[in-house]
C-alpha cells in the first residue's frame, strides 16, 4: 500500500449500480478513492438504519484521503428507497444487508473498472468491513457473529474469509432479556452471538449511548468486545451518544452530541487500527492514544 504522508485529493463516483435480482432492486454504491497511490486496501461500509451511500462523509472522506478505497452500498432500509412496511422483503432485510456487503466483495473488479483511474490500484487481498449501528451489526456477521433463534441456537454462519478486519461503531449488544419488549417483538434478529467473531475488529462505543432498544445502559454497546475472542480492541468515547459526535454526516440533524474533536479522534484511530490490522508491520495502532476523549482497551 502506498500510504500518503498527509491527506490527498479524493475521487468519488456515485451511483455505481450492481445487478442484484435476489433483492429486487439493483444495489447502488458509492466508491471513493485517493487520486494517487497503488495497492490500496478496501473498506466496505454498511450504513445505519435509513441512511444511504451519501452518508458518513466524515469517515469515508477521511479514509479515502489517507489511502483506502471506500465502498458504500445503499441497503434496502434506506429512506431513499421508501420500502413500505408490508414489503415482503422487510423480514429479511437484515440478511439482505449482509448479502449486499458480500455482493460488493464479489464485484470489486467491476467497481474498480467503473471508477476512472482506479483500475489496477486495489489490493484485493486486504479488505475490511465497517459499519455504524445496524450497519455494524451487518458488518459483524462477516466477521463471525451469528444470530440466535428463539431457542438460542446460532443461525447460519456468514463469515467471509475475504474480510481481514472490521470497525464496528455503536454496535448493538446481546438480545433476549436485554431488549425492551418493543425491540424483542419487532427486531428478532437483534439476538447476536459474538463467540465466533474471530476476525480482528475495533469496537467503538460511547459511554453516554443510551438506547431505547435495551433495558441496559451504554455498556450494552461493548458486548461485542467483551464476548468475542481476541484479537479485539475497544475504543470507549467519553460523553459520546449514538452518533459518536457526528460521524453520520456534516451538520446532520440526528447528531445529538456534536463534537468535531471526537469525530477527528475516530477518524485518526480507525485509520490507525485498519492500517495495523491490514498491514501487521504498521506501527500506527501500537502508538495510538485516545487522550482525554476516550480509552483504548485491547485483548
Amino acid at each position: 500500500m502506498s500510504r500518503p504522508a498527509h491527506a490527498v485529493p479524493v475521487l468519488s463516483l456515485r451511483p455505481v449500480p450492481l445487478p442484484a435480482p435476489h433483492r429486487g432492486d439493483d444495489l447502488h454504491v458509492r466508491v471513493s478513492a485517493p487520486v494517487t497511490g497503488g495497492d490500496l486496501p478496501v473498506i466496505v461500509f454498511s450504513h445505519g438504519f435509513g441512511e444511504s451511500l451519501d452518508g458518513y462523509a466524515p469517515l469515508a472522506d477521511h479514509w479515502a484521503a489517507h489511502g483506502f478505497v471506500v465502498v458504500q452500498p445503499t441497503h434496502l432500509d434506506s429512506r431513499k428507497l421508501g420500502l413500505t412496511p408490508d414489503d415482503p422483503r422487510q423480514p429479511e432485510i437484515w440478511r439482505l444487508r449482509v448479502g449486499d456487503l458480500k455482493l460488493v466483495l464479489d464485484r470489486l473488479d467491476v467497481l474498480e473498472a467503473a471508477v476512472p483511474g482506479l483500475a489496477g490500484r486495489l489490493d484485493h487481498g486486504r479488505v475490511a468491513v465497517a459499519g455504524h449501528s445496524w450497519g455494524a451489526q451487518s458488518a459483524s456477521m462477516l466477521l463471525g457473529a451469528r444470530v440466535l433463534d428463539a431457542g438460542g441456537v446460532p443461525g447460519e454462519d456468514l463469515t467471509d474469509p475475504r474480510v481481514k478486519a472490521g470497525v464496528l461503531l455503536a454496535l448493538p449488544g446481546t438480545g433476549g432479556a436485554d431488549l425492551t419488549p418493543f425491540a424483542a417483538e419487532h427486531f428478532p434478529f437483534m439476538n447476536p452471538d459474538f463467540t465466533g467473531m474471530t476476525t480482528p475488529a475495533l469496537v467503538v462505543a460511547g459511554d453516554k449511548d443510551q438506547s431505547a432498544l435495551t433495558v441496559r445502559g451504554p455498556e450494552w454497546f461493548t458486548d461485542a468486545y467483551a464476548l468475542s475472542p481476541a484479537p479485539k480492541s475497544l475504543l470507549t468515547l467519553h460523553g459520546a451518544e449514538h452518533s459518536l459526535g457526528g460521524i453520520s454526516g456534516y451538520a446532520v440533524t440526528e447528531t445529538t452530541d456534536e463534537n468535531p474533536e471526537r469525530v477527528a479522534l475516530i477518524q485518526r484511530l480507525t485509520t490507525a487500527y485498519l492500517r495495523g490490522a491490514l498491514h501487521p508491520g504498521d506501527p500506527a495502532w501500537q502508538a495510538a492514544s485516545a487522550g482525554p476523549l476516550g480509552r483504548i482497551t485491547s485483548k
